[in-house]
C-alpha cells in the first residue's frame, strides 16, 4: 500500500476485449497509479468496476428482450412496412423531446411499433439482418443505434392482471426489473439495491449508456379501475417519478388508446409530447394503413378497392385524408372476404354504454351521423379518462379515441367512418332504446328500391314517416332536419353508393349525391332539398345549375330526384319528383 504522502492518480480506461466468437466487447476499468515521495517507487494497479455490458447471448423478460416477437410479426402473411417511424425516434433520443405517448384505437398496430422498437434498440439480440429489408435499414443512421441500448419493455396490462390493487402491480414492476438488471450487473455498489430509481441511476452512472423504455398498454389502470381516483395517481406519480427529467432515460415511448390523463397537480406527464387520434402529427402514416399501402394489399390478394374503402377507410388525419383500420383490412385480404374484423372480439355493449348517456344533444349528434353528417365537437375539455363526462363533446372524443368516430380536425367535426363503424352502431341501437332511428333504418332498403323503380309516391310516404320520426329527436325542424332525415332513410345505400353531402357542382353545390361503387350496377342519384317549394322547382334547379356536372367522367345512368318539405301541408308534408337524365 502506497504511504499516507504519496500521490494517487486514478483514471477510467476503456480495454476492448476480442472473445472466443471474435467478437468484441467493451469492459471499463478503473487504473490507479501512486508515487511515493520517500521510495520514489510507482504502483499501478487495474480494478474492476465494470462487468461485461451483456453476457454472450443474454436478454431477459423485461430488460433487453429479444426480437422474436417481431420477427414473428414481420414473418407473417401481411406485414406492411412501418419502420420508418424509427428515423424520428432516433431523432429524439437524448433531446429534450425524448417523451413520447402514442395513442391509437384497438387494433391499430400499438403493440407492432412496440415490438419493433424493441427489436430496434434493444441490446439483447442482433436485428440488423431482420431490418436489412425495411426502410430504415436505408437511413444514414441506421446502425448507429442499432441494438445499442439497454431496453426496459412493460406491457402494463400483465402486470395489472397478476396484481389485486395498485400497491401489488408496482411492487410487482419494480421487482421484476430489479430482479434482471441486478441479474446483469451484479458487480457495482448499489445505494439501495431495492430502489427501482436509484438501482438505474446507478447503473447509468457506472456504463452511462442510458435506457431505453417502451411501455405497451400504459393506459390499462384508467380503462379498468375507471372510478378509482387514488390508484391511478398512484400509478401517475410513479411513471413521473421514473421517467421525468431522470439522465438515464434516452427514449421513453408509451403507448395505449388513451392520451396522458389530465390531473391537476398529476398532470405531471408534461414532458411527454402526446400523438393521439386528434392530432397524430408525424406519426399520420404510421397510425393505421394509408390509402397506398391498401391498394397494394388489394392488388396482391385480388380484392376490389372500392370496397375496401367503404368498409375500412374513413380515418381522417390533417395530412393522411385516408387512413384504414389495419387489423381489419389485413383479415379481410386474408379470408378474402368483407365483414366486420375489428369489433369482432368484443359486444357491441362498450358503445351502447356511451351512446346512451344522458347529455344534452348526444343523441341528436348520434342521429345526425348517422345521417351521413358530420358534427361540431370541442375535444379540448376531455380529460383523458373513461368516466369524467361533462358534456357530449367529452363523450365524443373518447369515442374518436377509442376508433368509433372519425375526427376532422381542421373543420373540428365528428362522424362515422366507415361500414363496419355503422354496423356497430346498428347493433347498439337494436337493443333499446333508439326505436324511431331503427324503424327508419329498417324502412330504408325499401325506399331505395322505390327510387330506383321511380315511384314518387312511395318514396313521398316514407320520407314523410322518416322525417316526422327524425323531428321527434332533433330540436329543429327545418331544411337542416330534412337533409339528415334523407341521409338516414337512405342509410342501405351506403352498401352500394358513396354518398355526398354538398357536392361542388356546376354553378352551386348539390345537396346529396350518391356515386354508385364501381362493382354496383346501379344510376347514380342526384338529390336537391326544397322547403316550402315544390319538387318540380329542385328539378328544374339541378338542370339549371348543372349540378349533374358532378358526375363528370361517370359513364352510367343518372337519375335526378327533387324533394320538397311544405310544413303547412296537413296532409302531404312532402312531394317527390325523379327523372332520369338524358
Amino acid at each position: 500500500m502506497p504511504a499516507l504522502n504519496s500521490i494517487r492518480k486514478r483514471s477510467r480506461v476503456p480495454i476492448l476485449m476480442l472473445t472466443a466468437t471474435g467478437k468484441t466487447k467493451r469492459v471499463v476499468f478503473s487504473f490507479s497509479v501512486s508515487y511515493n515521495r520517500e521510495t520514489r517507487f510507482t504502483e499501478g494497479f487495474f480494478e474492476k468496476s465494470l462487468s461485461y455490458p451483456q453476457k454472450e447471448g443474454q436478454m431477459g423478460n423485461y430488460l433487453n428482450p429479444d426480437n422474436e416477437w417481431f420477427r414473428r410479426i414481420v414473418n407473417s402473411e401481411i406485414y406492411v412496412d412501418k419502420t420508418g417511424m424509427l428515423k424520428y425516434t432516433n431523432q429524439v433520443m437524448n433531446t429534450m423531446q425524448n417523451c413520447l405517448c402514442v395513442s391509437r384505437p384497438r387494433h391499430f398496430g400499438k403493440s407492432t411499433a412496440a415490438a419493433m422498437l424493441a427489436a430496434y434498440y434493444s441490446r439483447g439480440c442482433d436485428s440488423e439482418e431482420l431490418f436489412s429489408s425495411f426502410e430504415i435499414a436505408a437511413d444514414r443512421d441506421f446502425r448507429k443505434y442499432l441494438n445499442q441500448y439497454d431496453t426496459i419493455f412493460l406491457n402494463m396490462q400483465e402486470f395489472l392482471s397478476q396484481s389485486g390493487d395498485m400497491d401489488r402491480m408496482l411492487d410487482l414492476i419494480r421487482r421484476s426489473v430489479l430482479w434482471e438488471l441486478l441479474g446483469k450487473y451484479p458487480d457495482f455498489r448499489y445505494f439501495d439495491n431495492e430502489n427501482l430509481i436509484r438501482t438505474m441511476q446507478d447503473i447509468y452512472g457506472n456504463t452511462r449508456c442510458p435506457f431505453v423504455l417502451i411501455i405497451d398498454e400504459w393506459d390499462c389502470v384508467f380503462r379498468e379501475y375507471k372510478t378509482e381516483k387514488k390508484a391511478q395517481e398512484q400509478y401517475l406519480d410513479f411513471l413521473r417519478n421514473l421517467l421525468k427529467d431522470q439522465p438515464y432515460v434516452a427514449l421513453a415511448y408509451m403507448t395505449g388508446i388513451l392520451p396522458v390523463k389530465k390531473y391537476g397537480v398529476h398532470s405531471a406527464l408534461n414532458m411527454f409530447a402526446e400523438y393521439s387520434m386528434t392530432d397524430q402529427s408525424i406519426f399520420e402514416e404510421y397510425t393505421g394503413f394509408t390509402e397506398a399501402e391498401v391498394k397494394g394489399l388489394c392488388e396482391r390478394f385480388d380484392m376490389d378497392f372500392f370496397q375496401t374503402k367503404n368498409w375500412y377507410d374513413g380515418y381522417e388525419l390533417t395530412g393522411y385524408k385516408h387512413i384504414y383500420n389495419p387489423k381489419s383490412v389485413v383479415e379481410a385480404m386474408r379470408r378474402h372476404r368483407f365483414s366486420n374484423y375489428w369489433t369482432s372480439t368484443e359486444t357491441y355493449e362498450a358503445l351502447k354504454i356511451y351512446m346512451d348517456m344522458d347529455f344534452d344533444g348526444l343523441k341528436e349528434a348520434v342521429v345526425l351521423m348517422l345521417g351521413g353528417e358530420a358534427v361540431q365537437v370541442n375535444t379540448r375539455s376531455f380529460q383523458n379518462d373513461m368516466r369524467t363526462f361533462k358534456t357530449k363533446d367529452d363523450v365524443l372524443t373518447l369515442l374518436i379515441h377509442l376508433g368509433y368516430l372519425g375526427y376532422d380536425a381542421r373543420e373540428k367535426k365528428v362522424f362515422i367512418p366507415n361500414k363496419e363503424i355503422v354496423e356497430e352502431f346498428e347493433n347498439a341501437m337494436s337493443v333499446g332504446g333508439w326505436a324511431e332511428v331503427m324503424r327508419i333504418l329498417k324502412a330504408s332498403e325499401k325506399l331505395l328500391e322505390d327510387t330506383l323503380n321511380g315511384d314518387e309516391k312511395a318514396v313521398a310516404r316514407a320520407l314523410d314517416k322518416a322525417h316526422s320520426e327524425v323531428a321527434s329527436i332533433l330540436t329543429y325542424n327545418d331544411e337542416n332536419s330534412l337533409g339528415c332525415a334523407i341521409g338516414l332513410a337512405y342509410y342501405s345505400a351506403r352498401k352500394d353508393y358513396r354518398i355526398i353531402r354538398e357536392m361542388p357542382a356546376g354553378k352551386g353545390f348539390a345537396d346529396i349525391v350518391f356515386l354508385p361503387l364501381p362493382y354496383t350496377n346501379k344510376p347514380a342519384l342526384v338529390v336537391e332539398l326544397k322547403y316550402n317549394k315544390t319538387a318540380d322547382a329542385a328539378i328544374e334547379q339541378i338542370k339549371d345549375r348543372r349540378y349533374a356536372g358532378a358526375l363528370s367522367g361517370y359513364g352510367g345512368r343518372i337519375l335526378l330526384v327533387g324533394i320538397s318539405y311544405n310544413k303547412d301541408s296537413k296532409s302531404k308534408l312532402h312531394s317527390c319528383v325523379i327523372s332520369e337524365l338524358c
